[in-house]
């Protein structure tokens, strides 16, 4: 059986050397001509291999010590959470009994010491395939679901305060639930989350109480969610918005991937303020919102979040997608405006400006009891449809009430 193996290495000495060496190995192929110089073009090309099948995975992933801009033993767990027909194996000088033991935890399947050995490599390489093997033989029989990414995980960040970025979030998870997918709504906006103010909510438990655990299980994350009238499940900043420093990178990349692997579908409410939390969550999204108002401040505000995030090799521009809030024709800075200027691609879905139908639930706290005829939750819901969270509606055909009305006309 020939072996694709999949690495990742920052450093160029290293990258030539994994492609010298695979190309030696029998029985073993590169699945891409060249080393994937960072963790997010890793992750892209294992999400559009899982998009077709498990087949279409590499057997093999090797992460080398220096991958960046995630640091390699958090890349291996995301890797594993959300691949794990995958076999990872970490490429290290540190091969002491500490780090062995980290990586183990981690998820690695195995370790390769630095400079690299070619017997060492075909060890671990085989080795590795094997136990892929294994699990890709137990999934084919049980008919579980392959190793690709369990849900979608949709951030939504605000250009500056007051944009509209909690009301998009609620209406985004409720759209998504209300369509009959499993949805978890986030708030990694940890100093001053609203998520529960706007849904009526007062539970004690918030993501700060995830922040120090190495591996949340499915029972661990139970505990800390709040399943909402609505469904939602909903993960809560604290209380407290000091302890909201608690919940590092690590803290939040591993909180993502577990609301991933358990979830069709993750909305993320990252605030306006970045730190390295909600960060990390942008980097990992699968859709990454930035919601802007058609004025000049707000719009400057969104240029500087894109080129921050560019600069901290968080996300590109042309990642990116901007939602334009309280949207009317009479304004001069309109979303083609917005899109040139942010470089962003712009939703073509807009939200109009009509707080006067909000208000009264947002002093209520009951967001979700937003009227239906609302022309703002009419457009955030079209707008979770066009980022592809809801079920596509049934066919006439498939609803007989529908039908029994028709023929009632």
């Amino acid at each position: 059986m020939t072996v694709r193996v999949l690495a990742a290495a920052g450093d160029p000495d290293a990258a030539r050397a994994l492609t010298t060496l695979l190309g030696q190995l029998p029985d073993a192929e590169q699945a891409a001509p060249a080393p994937a110089g960072d963790s997010t073009t890793l992750v892209d090309a294992l999400a559009r291999a899982a998009a077709e099948s498990v087949d279409g995975l590499p057997e093999v992933v090797l992460v080398h010590e220096r991958i960046g801009p995630v640091p390699a033993l958090d890349l291996i767990r995301e890797v594993a959470l959300r691949f794990p027909a995958v076999g990872v194996v970490l490429v290290t000088a540190d091969t002491s009994p500490g780090l062995y033991s980290a990586a183990m935890d981690s998820g690695a399947r195995g370790l390769v010491g630095l400079p690299l050995a070619y017997e060492e490599l075909a060890q671990r390489v085989q080795s590795a395939a094997a136990w892929a093997a294994g699990v890709r033989r137990h999934l084919g029989r049980t008919g579980d679901a392959p190793g690709g990414p369990a849900g979608t995980v949709v951030t939504v960040s605000g250009a500056k305060g007051g944009v509209g970025t909690t009301v998009t979030a609620v209406q985004l998870a409720l759209a998504a639930r209300a369509s009959g997918r499993s949805t978890a709504l986030a708030d990694l906006d940890l100093q001053s989350g609203d998520v529960a103010s706007y849904l009526d909510v007062q539970f004690r438990r918030s993501a700060v109480d995830l922040a120090a655990i190495e591996d949340i299980t499915p029972r661990v994350l139970q505990d800390a969610l709040y399943t909402h009238p609505t469904g939602l499940s909903l993960l809560l900043a604290p209380a407290d918005g000091e302890r909201g420093e608690e919940v590092a990178d690590r803290s939040a990349r591993q909180i993502v991937s577990a609301l991933r692997h358990r979830y069709e579908v993750v909305v993320v409410d990252c605030g306006t303020k970045m730190d390295s939390a909600n960060a990390a969550a942008v980097e990992m999204a699968d859709t990454a919102l930035l919601v802007v108002t058609p004025d000049v401040v707000a719009v400057r505000a969104a240029k500087r979040m894109v080129r921050l995030w560019d600069r901290l090799q968080i996300r590109k521009a042309e990642d990116t997608t901007t939602v334009v809030n309280r949207h009317t024709r009479h304004t001069e800075i309109q979303p083609a405006l917005v899109e040139r200027i942010t470089g962003t691609r712009v939703a073509r879905t807009g939200v109009p400006a009509a707080f006067k139908e909000l208000q009264s639930a947002v002093d209520a706290g009951r967001m979700h009891e937003l009227d239906p005829r609302s022309a703002v939750k009419q457009a955030l819901w079209a707008l979770a449809g066009e980022l592809g969270l809801v079920k596509a509606p049934e066919s006439a055909g498939d609803r007989p009430g529908r039908l029994l009305k028709t023929r009632r006309k």
